[in-house]
């Protein structure tokens, strides 16, 4: 599979190519079969199949249609495609053009059906079929284009290394920023206060040129080498960056103020009056740096909604092999291991229910706060946690199949995924960074010839207020930034995302309907109402129904006894209790026999 960007005014968006492998297609019914299926689809402009090839070609509208739902209509008609979708990490990229870079080497390659790049989130979500293409090829591409594609760390010990990484990262550049902050606010201080600052007024211009370089020169080379050494790598690979915009502007302004300290006789020789401009090239560098570490800090939090599902997996649990009760990681559990669950635990892998009965908790993918009746031939889910009871199944799904693990892809997904207004950001953005460079050198030219005296001066300090000043920094972090921030909050809160466009589209949204009672909970079941039969007081039947299920260990008695509490009623002793997992509770007060549980336990 490949895949080609082109630009196109229709619908105001970009259309996009993909070639998708099929396996299945018979005859020319089958071909035609997919094409109408493909056609169908709302956001494919064109789309034509290929017998001989076993190839679907199709040009759509990527803010309204994707890759996956391309595939599920082949598949729909019971074709095959050997699409797979990974989520890579990308090291080294800076600005919203290293994007498109990275983006345009991976869809370049052979069997690349869709990359999409988010620079928020340092990820790349690639769809490929792995007979063609594999991830060799897809890092050895991108190596070639001067960044490193890096297979992301799912494990526990995976995330604690990039998680300690990324706080390395973070000291040392919280450390350049302290750095350059400082000394770019004395620098700014001797400029242009030195004439009233005791000790310094006296001094003569050379000497407090100097005293200015010295303390310019470090910011220039130890913070400011990050811009250079992205600069180079971008130059190396026939391109042009942020890095580039940064290091040609700081530079310009260092090398003039250099040459007016140690040459002074070649500026003065010119008309021109002597003046240095270290101020310009080291609050210029600290500023983007404060950006850069303010970018970081977000980029940190990426991680943390996925952390704490990862925190809901049980890192043990119980296997049963050879009739022996065995604590192994969880990652060892195979397909068909027989498991046992003991009453509180987190249920380790999907399964089916062999024997015993139990409450399950999946508050935590229902939102429902009633716990689930669990018996023989009933699923259960991994992450959830296990009532009061013990019981043993038979594992279905382990590893990444499991629900939890399909939870966490699709979060990352959703975070990586761009929203539709994002690409055009991202198209402006690449070609940006010539455009303003060639801006920048009109701008100088224009105020050497034209401008008032002297025009050096001002052709040079506008000069590097055009670079600086029209980064596109802003341009391609805001967007996903926000998917970033959005997509994770709400996998926090419990609510999935599918991407930035349906984020995109929320915001057209004026109502919202919820499909079943149940969808919007605290998680935890409460009283809310309490309908005693005529004749019967309510507290009187509230106290009743208390006091009998203060022995029992059900979450829903437990929230019975917390209203009666509330309300003051006074609990009676309960004798001969009995507790029936998943019908109810019996037992006695004064010689009255009290039931409470399901309405067909009432009914026995």
């Amino acid at each position: 599979m490949s895949e080609t960007h082109e630009s196109t005014k229709e619908k105001g968006a970009a259309i996009r190519k993909a070639v998708i492998n099929i396996e299945g297609m018979t005859c020319a019914s089958c071909v035609a079969r997919v094409e109408k299926a493909l056609r169908g689809k709302a956001g494919v402009k064109e789309a034509t199949v290929n017998l001989a090839t076993g190839k679907a070609t199709v040009d759509y509208f990527p803010a309204e249609t994707g890759i996956e739902d391309l595939t599920a209509a082949i598949e729909d008609l019971g074709y095959r495609t050997k699409l797979h979708k990974d989520v890579f990490e990308v090291e080294g990229m800076t600005c919203a053009s290293c994007v498109s870079r990275v983006e345009k080497a991976l869809s370049g390659l052979k069997g690349v059906a869709d990359a999409e790049v988010n620079l928020a989130t340092e990820k790349a979500t690639v769809s490929y079929d792995p007979l063609e293409v594999d991830y060799r090829k897809m890092a050895e591409a991108v190596a070639a284009a001067g960044y490193r594609l890096k297979k992301p760390a799912k494990s526990e010990e995976g995330l604690d290394r990039e998680s300690k990484a990324r706080e390395r990262e973070m000291r040392l550049l919280k450390v350049k920023l302290i750095y350059s902050a400082a000394s770019a606010l004395l620098i700014i201080v001797v400029s242009m206060l030195g004439m009233h600052i005791p000790g310094l007024k006296d001094l003569s211009d050379r000497t407090r040129f100097l005293i200015l370089f010295v303390m310019a020169t470090p910011v220039q080379f130890w913070p400011g080498l990050t811009f250079y050494r992205g600069a180079f790598k971008a130059a190396r690979h026939g391109s042009s960056d942020m890095n580039t915009l940064i290091a040609v502007g700081t530079t310009a302004a260092y090398l003039y103020s250099v040459t007016a300290t140690f040459f002074p006789s070649f500026i003065s020789g010119t008309g021109l009056e002597l003046a240095v401009y270290y101020d310009a090239s080291a609050s210029i560098i600290a500023l983007i740096l404060l950006g850069r570490f303010l970018e970081a800090r977000a980029k940190g939090r990426t991680s943390e909604a996925i952390g704490r599902l990862l925190d809901l997996q049980p890192r043990t649990a119980r296997v049963i092999r050879d009739g022996e009760e065995m604590e192994i990681a969880a990652d060892e559990v195979h397909i068909g291991d027989l498991l046992a669950v003991r009453p509180g635990e987190r249920i380790p892998v999907d399964g089916v229910v062999t024997d015993g009965r139990s409450s399950v908790d999946e508050s935590m993918l229902t939102g429902e706060s009633i716990p689930v009746e669990k018996g023989p031939g009933d699923e259960v889910t991994g992450a959830t946690v296990n009532g009061t009871g013990y019981f043993r199944f038979r594992a279905t799904r382990v590893g990444n199949d499991t629900v939890l693990a399909q939870i966490i892809r699709l979060v990352e997904e959703a975070q990586g995924s761009k929203a539709p207004i994002q690409r055009i950001a991202d198209k402006v953005a690449s070609i940006f960074v010539p455009v303003v460079i060639g801006i920048a050198a009109l701008t100088f030219l224009v105020w050497l010839l034209a401008g008032p005296t002297p025009s050096f001066n001002y052709a040079l300090l506008n000069f590097v207020a055009v670079l600086v000043i029209a980064c596109p920094c802003a341009l391609g972090l805001a967007t996903p930034t926000a998917i970033m921030v959005g997509t994770g909050k709400g996998a926090e809160l419990g609510v999935l995302i599918k991407g930035g466009e349906v984020l995109e589209r929320a915001g057209k949204v004026d109502m919202v309907i919820f499909d079943k009672t149940g969808t919007l909970t605290q998680g935890k079941p409460v009283v809310t109402e309490v309908v005693p039969v005529p004749g019967k007081e309510e507290g009187w039947v509230l106290a009743l129904a208390a006091s009998a299920e203060r022995g029992s260990e059900h979450p829903l008695a437990e929230t019975l006894v917390q209203e009666a509490s509330a309300r003051g009623l006074e609990l009676y002793e309960i004798s001969d209790f009995q507790a029936l997992p998943g019908r109810g509770i019996t037992g006695e007060l004064n010689g009255m026999r009290i039931k409470l549980g399901s309405a067909t336990f009432m009914r026995e």
